[in-house]
């Protein structure tokens, strides 16, 4: 068993790194088994005038690419996911390369935030809301700590 003294002379960046892979791989799982991909996710969030796109409309792929930027991954390929979901009926685009979410494309979109919770549950399991929030400001005060001149 690791010793309190051992865990805290680990590095923080590489388990980070790993629960961050270990995370992300479970959650495109756990949303590939209830047949959508992360990406077919946060697509039809961002064109929802419900969620991330309130004044309504749509957006081109540069666009999209931009309003993701921070959780993009580098395989992810919006242009594909696009594709696929405009196959499925649930995006629309139009003679100038804006996508827009259907009425389909709401409905998946609520479909795809329901196992949301489920997910999270998954992977909470076993750890006190209070341990969570207390590791989040940890993170937290690493990250403000490496801003620091």
């Amino acid at each position: 068993m690791t010793t309190d003294a051992e865990l805290a002379a680990q590095p923080a960046a590489y388990w980070t790194g790993v629960a961050y892979e270990a995370l992300i791989a479970f959650t495109r799982a756990e949303q590939g088994r209830h047949g959508f991909s992360q990406p077919q996710f946060w697509l039809l969030r961002n064109l929802s005038p419900a969620d991330l796109l309130p004044e309504g409309g749509g957006r081109t792929i540069p666009e999209l690419r931009e309003a993701m930027s921070s959780y993009l991954r580098a395989e992810d390929d919006l242009d594909a996911e696009a594709g696929i979901l405009l196959g499925r009926g649930w995006l629309a685009r139009d003679g100038d390369g804006r996508y827009s979410i259907t009425d389909a494309g709401e409905a998946a979109r609520l479909e795809c935030k329901r196992h949301a919770p489920a997910i999270r549950a998954r992977i909470h399991e076993g750890i006190d809301d209070a341990d969570y929030v207390t590791a989040l400001k940890v993170l937290q005060r690493m990250i403000l700590n490496t801003r620091r001149p």
